[in-house]
């Protein structure tokens, strides 16, 4: 499954970009997020690999972050994964106009075992899931300082 969202940050694309890039800032948009553990490599750099663990009510969550790409402030590519679950996420920073960025997160999908199946039913989710964190960082950022 194959999908991209947008989002438009009423920030100038250096402020935007360093608020994304710093690990420290995770958990104030992302819900839920109770760790990020380094696990090889060197932080924020392609070949990194971190721990997530997420609290989703109900049961903890735990996915692999390996880094693919950063060449920021353009772009920050990389591979989370979890049981059944493989997303490659490409995120896009673009100032098309000035103090304005435009964020365009690409992701593609691959899914095994009972995930298949779970996926066929909530297709629909998965982006407005992407959407979500995607609001919650616009939120956090341009109110930020």
């Amino acid at each position: 499954m194959e999908y991209t969202v947008e989002k438009t940050i009423n920030l100038p694309r250096e402020k935007t970009v360093a608020l994304f890039d710093d690990p420290d800032n995770l958990p104030k948009w992302q819900p839920g997020l109770r760790s990020f553990d380094l696990i090889s490599g060197e932080r924020g750099q392609p070949g990194a690999k971190s721990r997530l663990v997420f609290d989703t009510g109900k049961r903890k969550m735990e996915m692999i972050e390996t880094i693919t790409a950063r060449n920021l402030p353009d772009e920050f590519s990389a591979i989370y994964e979890t049981k059944g679950v493989r997303n490659i996420s490409r995120h896009y920073f673009f100032e098309d106009e000035p103090g304005k960025t435009r964020w365009v997160n690409e992701n593609e999908f691959y899914f095994s075992g009972m995930m298949k199946i779970v996926a066929l039913f909530m297709r629909s989710a998965f982006p407005k899931q992407t959407a979500a964190f995607m609001d919650d960082f616009k939120t956090f950022a341009e109110n930020a300082e």
